[in-house]
């Protein structure tokens, strides 16, 4: 009995440093995961499901853990590179869930429901209810669909992508960040571009009417009717809106590279989103 328990005491220095990086780039992924980062789920849960997370993953993975170094410089360089690791994943899935309050601040500006004394925790001032409403809609779109386990097959297998305790390559993170968010802004656009060719058209009949009537208070006889024929069009389009946005979801989650690398058809391009 001894033995075993000198063996787990020469053991206990290299098991903690396996949780303190399980736990860096778990940790800092679950702040911004789908579903899971959300900014209303209390911070103690959040904690609760990395430690959960950890703690599945952690027996596999085990094997791909770097000894514990000797010197604490080296050691907190590595528990930063997994913090940033798990930060650039994170990142990756939540830009798809932004693009439907992003798609929302849109139309909202064309239809006129832009409000800047409405704050979000997501997007910070100066966005729409109709954004906040997106917003709320597509962590329910998340569960239902099951989007939320793509990505945390992704976070195992990007273990075997990212090898523990090494920082990414700087210019394939920064490229494949400045890709995902030109994307997720082009379907953000996407998405609203029915609203933006009403709302163009829209102004454009009101430019016409000014001219042929210059007296007439366009903006106070405008305003209703354009605040309600787009919330006309959102109950028209809202159903194939939130659609296209899952299909598109469930593409870029499935692409991620931590899912091919868990079914073992590793990308050659590590920083590919």
């Amino acid at each position: 009995m001894r033995g075993l328990d000198a063996l787990a005491l020469a053991r206990l220095p290299q098991f903690a440093f396996i949780a303190v990086l399980l736990l860096a780039r778990i940790g800092c992924a679950m702040m911004l995961l789908p579903g899971f980062g959300e900014a209303e789920l209390p911070m103690v849960a959040r904690a609760a499901l990395a430690v959960a997370l950890a703690a599945l993953i952690g027996p596999v993975v085990a094997p791909l853990m770097p000894p514990a170094p000797v010197d604490v410089l080296h050691t907190a360089a590595m528990v930063l590179g997994e913090a940033v690791t798990g930060l650039w994943f994170g990142w990756l899935t939540r830009l798809l869930l932004l693009v439907l309050p992003m798609a929302g601040q849109i139309i909202a500006s064309v239809i006129g429901l832009a409000n800047v004394l409405q704050p979000d925790p997501a997007l910070g001032a100066q966005t729409s209810v109709l954004s906040r409403l997106l917003g709320l809609a597509a962590v329910p779109v998340v569960f239902a669909a099951g989007l939320h386990a793509l990505p945390l097959e992704a976070l195992a297998g990007s273990y075997r992508l990212i090898a523990p305790g090494t920082l990414l390559p700087a210019g394939d993170a920064a490229a494949s960040i400045v890709a995902g968010v030109s994307e997720a802004f082009a379907l953000a656009l996407r998405l609203a571009a029915p609203f933006i060719l009403a709302g163009t058209l829209w102004h454009v009949a009101l430019a016409v009417i000014g001219r042929l009537v210059p007296n007439l208070q366009l903006f106070f006889m405008a305003s209703p009717g354009q605040i309600v024929g787009g919330l006309a069009l959102l109950g028209l389009l809202g159903t194939a809106l939130i659609g296209t946005w899952r299909e598109h979801a469930v593409a870029a989650l499935a692409a991620l590279p931590g899912v091919a690398a868990i079914e073992g058809t590793e990308p050659t391009d590590p920083g590919r989103p």
